[in-house]
């Protein structure tokens, strides 16, 4: 493989690695699954109590960022030496690029979230973290809508 087919190559995966964390879906208070709608929630309201900026970690058990990282160091590891040196040189390359590869990928993923607590009208309170949207900006004692359906809960205007 050339020098150049090996760039094309490192550039065209490294963009696809990029793209992966791009198309993380995200978790807000108006964003909803595509399993989430019609689904029947129930409403409950209260008051702000609390408003903590947190980081949502980025994924690490997508395979895209691994095997995209993984090809690229096995494809540079390769133009390494020859014979059984070259193979080794192409394994230990895979290996390296595979963590990298997670470890982009996790980066690109991580996202601002916030952790509201929510002190519900029947004297109980909850604490949801989610997604920081700048189209809704919790302060405390506001006046909120707590959404929930199972396990999975929300916090909207």
């Amino acid at each position: 493989m050339s020098k150049k087919s090996v760039a094309y190559l490192t550039i065209l995966l490294s963009g696809a690695v990029l793209v992966s964390g791009c198309a993380q879906s995200t978790l807000t208070g108006t964003s909803y699954s595509r399993g989430e709608a019609r689904q029947a929630q129930s409403v409950q309201t209260g008051r702000v109590e609390s408003v903590v900026p947190i980081i949502i970690e980025g994924r690490t058990d997508g395979v895209v960022g691994a095997g995209t990282g993984a090809v690229v160091g096995g494809v540079l590891g390769n133009q390494i030496g020859g014979g059984s040196g070259q193979q080794i040189a192409t394994v230990l390359g895979a290996v390296a690029g595979g963590i990298a590869g997670q470890r982009v990928e996790e980066a690109t993923s991580r996202r601002q979230g916030v952790e509201i607590t929510v002190r519900l009208d029947n004297g109980s309170a909850v604490s949801v973290v989610q997604e920081v949207d700048q189209n809704q900006v919790f302060s405390p004692g506001d006046r909120v809508r707590v959404l929930g359906q199972g396990s999975t809960m929300r916090v909207t205007y």
